[in-house]
């Protein structure tokens, strides 16, 4: 195997490639990036859950294949210097070559690579890549950190009246995101665990593309564009019928920057204690918004916000980071806070994106 390419677009795919392997010493190989040389250059990576394959340009001298560590590969490539770089294999090792000098990696048998596919056909979706990337990030932490119950553990997409729909819930909170998209066909409702979910996120926001194509099967999903390839697993399993827990009706409602409850929010984080439990108190007829902690061994704090604040009074009590994972991932000046009525759920919306809906359930005092 021998090849020459751009140094600078070696680091990006070994950069992309490393994000994605393994770390099980027992089965080494997933700590690698495999080059195949063939007809295309292609760099492939895997860790069991995600597979990434990735082409790059260069001039082929000879055919062959190697893998070597991910880490290490990355690690000699930025400390390498040049506008072009030759690997190749020698002895059963690579060699790097540049205007600085030569290096040698040892290399790893390929034998047990893990080789994943999925066969392209009439059912691709053709995806705006913001629309996949923004409705994985705009829900993901909402999802479980648990795989006992995997649909929780997941993200789940589908699609409903023309609008894509990306979801997650660990049971205590749901986040949800739509985008008006008009496809030919709808897609498969489908549940990608939110780790997988995080590793495509990752690779396609730093990929300059607008448009990706998605193809869904039984037990995989696959994503194309520019000579890439993703492949993830996805879930076998049912997400559970959330529409019937999101409120129809509330009886309060408060509007307020982003930017005054997120600061108050972290202020708590010092006096709520081991329960991570913080008081929102709205009284309309006074027009006082506010918020409370309190700790035994610490003490306690009482901040009042600015806001446009109607209904009825309310006391209610929520875990303060499953508001802040909310709040302070909205790209938007202004929320409102709609509240169901003490114990029932509250709705956290975004003024600029009504398609975004966030439901928090309460604490008992």
């Amino acid at each position: 195997m021998k090849f020459e390419c751009l140094l600078d677009r070696c680091i990006e795919v070994v950069s992309l490639s490393e994000k994605i392997v393994g770390k099980k010493e027992s089965l080494p190989v997933l700590s690698c990036v495999v080059i195949e040389v063939n007809k295309d250059i292609v760099f492939k990576s895997t860790n069991l859950e995600t597979a990434l394959e990735l082409n790059i340009e260069g001039s082929i001298l000879k055919r062959g294949k190697i893998a070597v560590p991910a880490n290490i590969f990355l690690q000699i490539l930025h400390s390498t210097k040049g506008k072009k770089i030759t690997l190749e294999e020698e002895d059963g090792n690579l060699k790097i070559k540049s205007k600085s000098g030569t290096t040698i990696i040892k290399s790893i048998q390929t034998d047990e690579f893990p080789y994943f596919s999925i066969q392209k056909s009439d059912n691709v979706y053709v995806i705006k890549k913001d629309v996949f990337l923004n409705g994985i990030q705009n829900v993901h932490y909402a999802s479980s950190k648990s795989m006992i119950r995997p649909e929780l553990a997941s993200v789940y997409i589908t699609y409903v009246d023309g609008k894509i729909i990306f979801v997650a819930t660990d049971s205590f909170r749901l986040a949800e995101k739509k985008f008006n998209t008009q496809l030919k066909n709808g897609i498969p409702d489908t549940l990608i665990p939110t780790k997988n979910a995080l590793e495509i996120a990752n690779i396609i926001n730093n990929i300059n593309i607008d448009d990706i194509e998605v193809i869904f099967d039984e037990s995989q999903i696959g994503i194309y564009f520019n000579n890439t390839k993703i492949i993830s697993r996805i879930i076998d399993g049912t997400f559970p019928n959330y529409n019937d827990i999101i409120p129809k009706s509330f009886v309060s409602e408060a509007t307020l920057l982003k930017e005054d409850i997120l600061t108050v929010i972290k202020k708590t984080r010092v006096f709520s204690g081991n329960s991570q439990q913080i008081s929102f108190h709205l009284y309309p007829n006074k027009k006082i918004f506010s918020i409370t902690a309190r700790n035994s061994d610490i003490g306690e704090m009482s901040d009042t916000i600015e806001a446009a604040v109607s209904g009825e009074d309310i006391d209610i009590h929520f875990n303060l980071h499953y508001i802040q994972d909310c709040i302070q991932s909205l790209k938007t000046d202004s929320i409102t806070l709609q509240f169901a009525g003490e114990g029932k759920p509250m709705v956290i919306k975004s003024v600029s994106d009504q398609l975004f809906t966030y439901l928090v359930m309460p604490l008992n005092k």
